[in-house]
């Protein structure tokens, strides 16, 4: 008997499948809604013969990590992503009305307040905060919604403005972390990123919490390659950049870029 999780990842697969069909007979782009880390793998692992239609992922943002999924008719795969998903995904910027009584807001503050208002978490992507205001990519559908009526994060009566998705620019926080490891595979890179045992870091990868690119990893030994998105759930993310040298004992000197 299949478990209720099993069964939900068979039907978003078909789900997937379907889009996928849809665009290629309509010639027209299809969206997803908002996928997380999971929903994005089994997006990944999908065979390539069995769709009908290619697709590019988005979140409003590089590195998003929540993110939406278009597939497009061949023409269009080489549009810009801002430009794919302009119509689909509203950036909306959540800030106190009244800076003097504004108190220190958390991620879970402002995810509590929209999913007060009786929006599925597949509507919102990523929402970026810096304890003052906040960032939240939503689906373009609902902006006008969340606008009138979020206006309350916890004690703070707060405003909703809305910026062009073609015009918003995120720079994520990076630390820089140079170091040597005895080969590119996760489990040395990921000791590296996180200053932990690479016996500790094994149990995360086979637990599922490590995805390389949205794409779940369960091999300790999967080989990094340059310019790829590690992200290990509830610990952080970081791109491994690039081999810089290796030691005379033959350790690999690279550089990574951890997320702050």
């Amino acid at each position: 008997m299949k478990s209720d999780g099993k069964k939900e990842e068979e039907l978003l697969a078909k789900r997937l499948l379907e889009l996928s069909r849809q665009s290629f007979h309509r010639c027209v782009p299809i969206y997803t809604d908002f996928l997380n880390l999971n929903e994005q793998n089994i997006l990944h692992s999908l065979q390539k013969d069995s769709l009908y239609a290619r697709y590019v992922t988005f979140g409003g943002y590089d590195c998003a990590e929540r993110q939406m999924a278009a597939f497009l008719p061949d023409e269009a795969l080489s549009l810009h992503s801002h430009t794919i998903f302009a119509s689909e995904i509203a950036v909306l910027r959540i800030a106190p009305l009244h800076q003097k009584y504004t108190e220190e807001l958390t991620h879970r503050d402002y995810l509590g307040a929209i999913l007060n208002l009786g929006l599925e978490r597949g509507k919102t992507g990523d929402i970026l905060t810096d304890g003052k205001a906040a960032i939240l990519f939503v689906c373009a559908k609902l902006k006008d919604f969340l606008k009138e009526e979020l206006t309350r994060v916890r004690h703070t009566t707060v405003q909703v403005l809305e910026e062009p998705l073609q015009n918003f620019e995120y720079r994520p926080r990076l630390e820089e972390i140079r170091g040597t490891v005895p080969s590119l595979r996760l489990d040395a890179l990921l000791s590296l990123a996180f200053s932990a045992s690479r016996t500790k870091l094994t149990g995360q990868i086979e637990t599922g919490k490590v995805f390389v690119n949205g794409r779940l990893i369960s091999s300790n030994g999967y080989q990094v390659k340059e310019g790829d998105l590690i992200s290990v759930r509830q610990m952080g993310k970081f791109r491994y950049i690039e081999s810089l040298s290796v030691t005379k004992k033959k350790r690999i000197y690279v550089l990574l870029h951890k997320y702050i």
